[in-house]
Formats: structure tokens, C-alpha cells, sequence
């Protein structure tokens, strides 16, 4: 039977939809703001699509909301190797993941962001099989699947007994007292051992700053004179930003701003003041895609939400990018990781992305786990099967 190390961290991503960019050091804070805790959520994302493979696996994993009742509400055979506190902390999920890695596991699965996976490497290295699923506000590190399906869809791999490469990735973090202040301090921290499986695992985060500057100039005259007089959502990331500097406009380049006739209306919105603001009033959403992984949502802008996103509707999203970015994708599909399954499929399809004045290209968005073949239908809920 095929031995499945499982960790999650209860607070992974929660700072997001409050605009706290992260969870370190600011767990009761966001609570307090009215954030929710969605590791586990995003966990049972990730592993139902393993509930008609159970009998192939067992899970060892740590008490509570580190892993048991996740384990609990899918009926895996599990077994509780580590006791957690309440709340748990870093230290838990250190502890954890050595005494389970003592284990012989076939995996071990974490479920948070980059600081979750620097915890679990400065215990177990590279000598142990390591996948995450992705939870976290910021994913710069290569560790994680692209989406929790995704994730849940490499395990059921192993499951099956297909054969899976194995590959070395970089831990990446960044400092988040800086990435709170507008600033980007990323470091590798170490390498894991996962599954070489570039259609399901995401790539490092490509930093750095565009030098494309005349691109970029034209890309912004397109989108002024596309969103002039409209209100507007201004995401995060540099390409946005270089249309903020266009408008001369002050922005939060790791946060989302609100505009109309050129003015700021309000900065670095949380989940809350977003629906506030656009409940009652059209409002077109402009951002970008992250370069080297191809994420639209789910890696940094939690603050649009589900909830916001349908307000916002997918006609009145504004994709830029420049085709330097969309090459480094090499071929692959745009990512929309909104941690809701029908929004995902909602937003799928062809869109169109300005990548500069009157130049546009189509390019697709496609998560993984809908782009599927006879062979993945056995890791599906029969409810997403096409018939």
C-alpha cells in the first residue's frame, strides 16, 4: 500500500483577501478583518478526486487541521502521527514533517505557500518525494501544482502506477515585511524532489522588472484609451503598473487599486471594500499574467475573489501582457486558480490579451484538470466528467 505523508497549514493564504499579501506574523490580524481560513478547503479540492482510488494508499498525518479532518471528511484510511497545538505554528509543521518523513513515504503532500514549503525543506531536504498544493497568497516556488486539482491529479498518477519522473525544484520566498511595502526581495531557499510533470506543476516565478519600455508604452495607450472615463480595477504586477505611470497615477504594484476618470478612488482594496465599491457600478478589471507560470488568479490577488470576480464578469476583464511574458510560457495554457471549480470553467476559453497598440493576440486558459483525456477520468467527480 502506497504510504501518503499529508500537512497542512490551517492559516496558508489567509492574509489575501484582506490585502495583508501573506499570513506571516499577521494570522489574528487578517481573522480580526473577517478572513477566512481556506487551506482545508483547498485541500479537499486537491484530494477527492483520490475518494475511488482509496484502497490504493494510506495517509499519515498530524491531528486536527493540520490533516485529520480533512483525512475524516474524505474517509481516507489515515493514521494521526503527530499532535499538533492549537493554534498550530511553524513549529508544527516542522516536527511534523520530520517525524512523517522518518515514515518511508511514497509523497509527502503539504497544502500553503512558500513559507510552508521552506518549513517542510529545512527538514526534509531533497532526499524525501514532496508535492504541494497550492494555498498560499504568493507561490513563487516550483513545488506546488499549478491549481489543487492539478495537484490531486499528479497523486492519483502515482496511484494508478504510471510512471512519474522525478526532477529537483527551487524553494523560493520573499521577504514579506518588504512585499508589503511594494517591494519584491525573492531567494531560493533550497531544492525539493517532485514529480516532473510540467503540465500539473508550476514553474518558478520569473522577477525582475520589464525593460520592454516602448512595448510597454504602447500597451498603455491602448488600455487608456480603452478604459478612459470607465471605471476600473487596476491589478497588481509591472506591466500594470506601467499603465499606472502612464495616467500618472500612484499605485500598489502588489495590490489592487480602484480608478475612474483618472483619479484614484481607492487603494489597495480588500475582498470587502471591492464588492462594496462595484456592487452598483460596471467596472472593467485590468492585470496581467505572472511570467514563467501563467497564473491570471490565485497567485497574489485574493482579493478578487469569486464573489468580486462575478460582479466584475468575464467580458469586462482586460488581459496585458507582453509577448516576451507569453513566450516564456512555452505553449502553456493561461491558469485560473480561484479555488472556485465552475468559476474556472467559466473563465476558460480563448481571451484576448493586448500586447500592444491595436495588437492583440487570443491566447487560452485552460486549467489541467478540464482538459481531460480517458485516461484522467477515473481522478474526476463524476459531476465534471463531459459526457
Amino acid at each position: 500500500m502506497i504510504k501518503i505523508g499529508l500537512l497542512i497549514n490551517p492559516v496558508a493564504g489567509i492574509g489575501g483577501s484582506v490585502a495583508l499579501k501573506g499570513s506571516d506574523e499577521v494570522v489574528e490580524r487578517a481573522l480580526a478583518m473577517g478572513a477566512e481560513k481556506k487551506a482545508m478547503q483547498r485541500a479537499v479540492q486537491a484530494l477527492q478526486c483520490l475518494v475511488p482510488l482509496a484502497e490504493r494508499f494510506c495517509v499519515l498525518t498530524a491531528s486536527g487541521e493540520m490533516g485529520e479532518q480533512v483525512c475524516q471528511q474524505l474517509d481516507f484510511n489515515h493514521r494521526v502521527l503527530y499532535q499538533a497545538h492549537s493554534p498550530s505554528s511553524a513549529v508544527d509543521t516542522k516536527e511534523a514533517a520530520a517525524l512523517l518523513s522518518e515514515q518511508r513515504l511514497d509523497l509527502l503532500v503539504f497544502v500553503g505557500g512558500d513559507g510552508t514549503a521552506r518549513d517542510v525543506l529545512s527538514v526534509v531536504g531533497s532526499q524525501q518525494n514532496c508535492l504541494g498544493i497550492p494555498a498560499g497568497c504568493k507561490i513563487h516556488s516550483a513545488v506546488y501544482g499549478v491549481t489543487p486539482k492539478a495537484t490531486g491529479m499528479v497523486i492519483a498518477k502515482l496511484l494508478r502506477g504510471e510512471i512519474l519522473s522525478l526532477k529537483v525544484a527551487e524553494v523560493m520566498d520573499i521577504d514579506e515585511q518588504a512585499f508589503r511595502q511594494g517591494r519584491v526581495r525573492a531567494k531560493c531557499f533550497g531544492e525539493m524532489r517532485v514529480p516532473d510533470e510540467l503540465h500539473y506543476v508550476q514553474a518558478t516565478k520569473q522577477g525582475g522588472v520589464e525593460v520592454e519600455d516602448l512595448v510597454l508604452q504602447d500597451i498603455a495607450a491602448e488600455v487608456i484609451e480603452l478604459m478612459d472615463d470607465q471605471q476600473f480595477i487596476a491589478g497588481s504586477g509591472s506591466t500594470v503598473a506601467a499603465i499606472m505611470q502612464e495616467l500618472s497615477l500612484a499605485n500598489t504594484l502588489l495590490g489592487v487599486d480602484l480608478v475612474k476618470d483618472r483619479q484614484i478612488l481607492q487603494q489597495d482594496l480588500t475582498e470587502a471594500e471591492l464588492i462594496n465599491r462595484i456592487a452598483s457600478v460596471k467596472t472593467q478589471l485590468l492585470l496581467t499574467i505572472i511570467g514563467g507560470q501563467g497564473h491570471l488568479f490565485g497567485r497574489g490577488n485574493q482579493q478578487l475573489s469569486p464573489r468580486v470576480l462575478r460582479l466584475i464578469g468575464r467580458e469586462n476583464i482586460v488581459v496585458v501582457a507582453t509577448k516576451t511574458k507569453l513566450k516564456s510560457l512555452h505553449g502553456r495554457p493561461l491558469i485560473v486558480d480561484t479555488g472556485d471549480t465552475e468559476l474556472d470553467k467559466y473563465l476558460s476559453g480563448s481571451i484576448k490579451v493586448i500586447t500592444g497598440y491595436r495588437d492583440y493576440i487570443m491566447y487560452r486558459v485552460s486549467n489541467p484538470e478540464n482538459e481531460v483525456t480517458d485516461a484522467q477520468k477515473l481522478c474526476l467527480p463524476t459531476s465534471v466528467v463531459p459526457e
